[in-house]
């Protein structure tokens, strides 16, 4: 065997096909986590439309409280 040639082992000479019913149901559960996967990002994105409120430091401003 060289390097170029490629092992192939089969399961009792069975095909490893998907039958075509049972992969289109394993397509639209795909399809179906993808969109949910979208939706979460699309959702994400619309939430950060407003920027965080920032902290700033004001330089001599007294921040003790005396009573």
């Amino acid at each position: 065997m060289t390097t170029n040639e490629q092992l192939e082992l089969g399961f009792n000479a069975t095909s490893a096909r998907i039958s075509g019913q049972r992969r289109e149901q394993r397509v639209a559960r795909a399809k179906w986590w993808f969109d949910k996967m979208r939706a979460a990002v699309q959702h994400a994105w619309q939430e950060q439309t407003q920027p965080r409120p920032e902290q700033i430091f004001l330089a001599g401003v007294n921040r003790e409280f005396h009573a």
